[in-house]
């Protein structure tokens, strides 16, 4: 049976003009329906509901604050801009929006824990448990009994670790360290609920550490037996530190000598 003759090429490219003029009407029927579709009233927002951590902030309150930065209907919303104006209240970490069918949206929310004050008294931020630093009014802190940690910028996640890992080691003292702060030249110096001052010196936190505990494990026994407090202590030597005892003449403490304050 002979072979069907090959189509002319006009033939050919009418045939594929049509099927393309079908194809770009087709899309624009579509397109039309889309958009007629998303002008319906049946999808405009009528609420958002939201969840989560909401100590510090109340779903109305949320509500009025982001409303207004919303644009769109429930199928052309920008998730990502609801995000951020959720994300931008102060004491909210973080936020999930999701579309909840047919003219909803679903907010669940994440506040900072606030851990610590950061930055110079008068003018301090609050430090959440993640090591972040962020902005809200330290008036809403559930307690008053935050720490006061600062540093250079960026250093905030390494100021908590050290202060999370220094803080046990003066319950020997029966004191509790309030204060640690890192300089630009990486000393730390703590100050305690006592008034003590310390100057800590710089290395590696396992440096600081061992260095603290070395210093305590022999200011315990030298301030009992002056019966006396810590005014202020150096522990910038190599081989013990500087001692001042409130009312007592400022002495030093060495490794070899470190039950005995020298004159």
């Amino acid at each position: 049976m002979p072979l069907p003759a090959p189509l002319p090429p006009d033939v050919r490219l009418m045939n594929t003009v049509s099927v393309l003029l079908c194809l770009g009407f087709a899309g624009m029927v579509l397109s039309l329906g889309m958009a007629w579709l998303a002008r319906q009233p049946v999808f405009n927002l009528s609420a958002i509901r939201v969840g989560g951590d909401l100590t510090h902030n109340n779903a109305v309150t949320l509500r009025a604050n982001v409303a207004p930065k919303l644009a769109g209907n429930f199928l052309t919303v920008d998730l990502e801009t609801t995000r951020a104006a959720f994300e931008s209240v102060p004491w909210v970490r973080r936020a999930v929006v999701q579309r909840e069918f047919p003219n909803r949206l679903k907010v669940v929310l994440y506040e900072h824990k606030a851990v610590a004050y950061w930055g110079p008294e008068g003018d301090a931020r609050l430090l959440n448990n993640q090591g972040e630093v962020f902005e809200a009014n330290p008036g809403d802190v559930e307690t008053e009994e935050l720490p006061m940690l600062g540093g250079p910028k960026g250093q905030a996640p390494q100021v908590l670790q050290a202060y999370q890992t220094l803080l046990p080691l003066f319950e020997a003292m029966d004191t509790v360290l309030e204060q640690l702060q890192l300089s630009e030249l990486g000393n730390w110096r703590a100050r305690l609920d006592s008034g003590g001052v310390i100057e800590l010196g710089h290395g590696s936190l396992a440096e600081v550490q061992a260095r603290t505990q070395r210093f305590i494990d022999t200011v315990v026994q030298v301030s009992a037996g002056f019966g006396r407090g810590v005014e202020s202590a150096d522990l910038r030597y190599a081989n013990g530190y500087a001692l001042k005892l409130r009312g007592v003449t400022t002495g030093e403490v060495g490794d070899k000598d470190a039950q005995k304050k020298k004159r």
